[in-house]
């Protein structure tokens, strides 16, 4: 028996463990993937998916930010709302995650914009009917972060705690009205005072099976559906010198949806997400390699009303479909295509002067597998963007679908960050309090926080 059971080793496992480290209680890390040294993608050597269960990007110590772009974004409106979460204190958690991954090895060099260049991005965006969302930024790079992370993990390892890996988290154990354990998927069981759940996007189907399963308080919360897109550097390098990773928010004219973009990845590549039930994309972006071409995501902001407020199942279910359409390969378009509403072929893309970094894609049509609304609203909002970074909207533009972020339904919890379920404390993305590394290893500081001070007899107040 230990005092913690932490289920997920991503960034807000890790940052719970690195808090609750600072005590004498004793703490389990729980993940279904592999250590970060052994995680290995056999499709960037062999150029297709081989279906590994658990994928080798999604799960595994560091989750799947550690074969993400390594960016760290600081500010706390980025990829989740701290500021709701922490109130005063968001800033200052902000500091202490970037301070972490210093010391665990991040790069001294802090991308931050000048104030004349965001001045004149803010400009050209509300020209445009955009807005520009200057940020300061830490980028770690894809090929890095393995890296850090590993020294993270051994420093945890040092401090006392403990790391059981590829071992895969089945269900609760709950006891009278508290939950006292976790099972595992081999029959076994771990027993704990004090449980946090904190599985990454990876996990949040599951989680949504343990908030219907046992009552827990949570609500649905958005979703964001849409493509990657994939430019030559050239035009995006005017934009990305001054922001490496842009936030243009865009507000469509015919739909009044709003659409920004996510996670730029200059000279990056794009890759295959590889789900249980369907397939996603994502980008990436190296130290030393690079492409010639820049990606980056392009979002559809989706909220459900009653009677149908499941997002999490309607996102699902376009991951599906486009699943289907492509063969369980990410189906990819020239932009020109798409205008003129065809298919892409095989020969179109070879022919392209854009050359597309994801190989193991299936050429094809993705007004078939998005619905109208989405793609009416892609199409609109990159003819926004091609008036603050002309090019974009060309036709050898390379479109890819789906890029899905699942907001994980939202669980209600208290000061402490405990559900409504006594002993069961959730963090990070999986739990829908954040949507990034840096958010999710906040919440993941919050949670562990709220543990020691329920563990040492302190209850925190409802934030």
């Amino acid at each position: 028996m230990v005092d913690v059971i932490i289920v997920g080793a991503g960034p807000a496992g890790l940052f719970a463990a690195l808090e609750l480290s600072r005590s004498d209680a004793k703490v389990l890390v729980i993940d279904q993937g592999k250590d970060i040294r052994d995680r290995n993608c056999p499709m960037k050597d062999r150029g297709h998916c081989f279906h590994c269960y658990p994928c080798q990007i999604m799960c595994g110590v560091g989750g799947a930010g550690a074969f993400s772009d390594g960016l760290l974004n600081l500010h706390p409106t980025i990829g989740g709302d701290l500021e709701s979460l922490a109130k005063s204190e968001a800033w200052r958690l902000i500091d202490e995650v970037d301070s972490a991954f210093l010391r665990y090895g991040a790069p001294n060099m802090v991308i931050e914009s000048s104030e004349y260049d965001k001045e004149q991005l803010r400009r050209k965006a509300a020209a445009a009917g955009a807005r520009f969302v200057p940020i300061n930024q830490r980028h770690m790079g894809s090929d890095r972060t393995p890296e850090i992370i590993a020294a993270f993990k051994m420093d945890l390892e040092r401090r006392g705690v403990v790391f059981r890996l590829n071992c895969r988290a089945e269900d609760l154990i709950v006891e009278g009205e508290r939950c006292t354990g976790i099972r595992l998927a081999d029959g076994t069981e771990e027993k704990a005072s004090r449980i946090l759940l904190a599985p990454g996007r990876i996990g949040a189907q599951w989680i949504s099976i343990l908030l219907d399963r046992y009552a827990i308080k949570a609500r649905y919360g958005p979703l964001d559906v849409g493509v990657r897109i994939e430019v030559p550097s050239i035009i995006m390098d005017p934009i990305t010198r001054i922001n490496r990773d842009p936030k243009f928010h865009i507000v469509t004219r015919r739909y009044d949806d709003f659409v920004r973009t996510f996670c730029t990845n200059p000279g990056g590549f794009v890759v295959k997400e590889e789900y249980p039930d369907f397939i996603a994309t994502n980008g990436h972006s190296m130290i030393v390699e690079k492409s010639e071409n820049t990606n980056f995501a392009f979002l559809v902001r989706l909220e459900l009303t009653r009677p149908v407020e499941n997002t999490t199942a309607y996102g699902m279910s376009i991951a599906k479909l486009v699943t289907t359409i492509g063969g369980h390969k990410p189906v990819i378009q020239r932009l020109g295509d798409l205008h003129r509403g065809r298919r892409s072929t095989e020969e179109r893309i070879a022919r392209n002067t854009v050359e597309n970094t994801l190989k193991d894609v299936t050429p094809g049509d993705i007004s078939m597998a998005l619905p109208h609304r989405i793609v009416m609203d892609i199409i609109e909002g990159l003819e926004i963007l091609n008036q603050i970074i002309p090019g974009v909207n060309a036709d050898s533009t390379l479109v890819y679908a789906p890029e899905i972020k699942f907001y994980a339904r939202k669980i209600e919890v208290d000061g402490s960050f405990q559900s409504s379920l006594k002993g069961l404390y959730v963090a990070g993305d999986g739990a829908g309090l954040s949507r990034g590394i840096v958010s999710a290893a906040a919440t993941g500081i919050l949670a562990g926080r709220g543990i020691l001070s329920d563990l040492n007899g302190d209850r925190i107040e409802p934030a």
